[in-house]
């Protein structure tokens, strides 16, 4: 798949990430947090919403993200969508009102991605809980000042890769990134690829 879609995709997932789900959730319950479910991302709270693959699922309906905008999704939804305000000064960089168009292809790799990173998270963390953060649009758990997690792709890296960051800066071969360590879903195969990684990360900051 050409990464250009793949980009075109994770922005617009990005955009309703923040825009429907967590600004109206922050809203309604006072909470931005959002989760990995099987087949995409979901709500923790009230509205109950689910991105699946290209399609929002609500109670009752389900909603194509192949060609829309923010916008629309809220009046079909009976929402009110929009940022949550004054949390953060980063995001999608997208307004309610333009076109997003979600590739299915292109949302199941950011997806299984997710997956990926929330399996491999639980495994090293047991007792945490995965967060993905609608800033960033990451999945993470934060452990003794340093953040773990996987992202669907950014500015620094445009497909999806796992991180380990430090809150203090490491030398050494392993950190190969201006925020710590990372490398690529790719690269890494799967869990017990990314897990290892993660352990790896989690070995070298503890000092052993």
């Amino acid at each position: 798949m050409d990464i250009e879609t793949v980009v075109r995709t994770r922005r617009a997932l990005h955009a309703v990430a923040e825009l429907v789900l967590a600004g109206p959730q922050y809203r309604a319950a006072g909470t931005i947090r959002l989760r990995a479910c099987p087949g995409g991302f979901a709500t923790c709270a009230e509205p109950w919403l689910r991105v699946i693959g290209a399609e929002l699922v609500a109670p009752g309906q389900a909603l194509s993200l192949e060609s829309t905008t923010c916008t629309e999704l809220g009046a079909a939804l009976g929402l009110e969508v929009g940022a949550p305000a004054g949390l953060y000064g980063d995001g999608p960089g997208v307004a309610t009102v333009d076109a997003i168009e979600v590739d299915p292809g292109a949302a199941s790799l950011l997806a299984h991605a997710f997956a990926l990173g929330d399996a491999a998270l639980r495994g090293l963390f047991p007792d945490a809980e995965p967060v993905i953060w609608p800033e960033h649009f990451d999945i993470g758990v934060t452990a003794d000042d340093v953040n773990y997690g996987i992202s669907p792709g950014d500015a620094f890296q445009p497909e999806p890769y796992a991180y380990v960051g430090p809150h203090t800066a490491r030398q050494g071969e392993f950190w190969n990134a201006p925020f710590g360590a990372a490398r690529t879903i790719r690269e890494l195969g799967d869990v017990s690829g990314v897990l290892a990684f993660l352990a790896e990360g989690r070995r070298l900051t503890a000092g052993a």
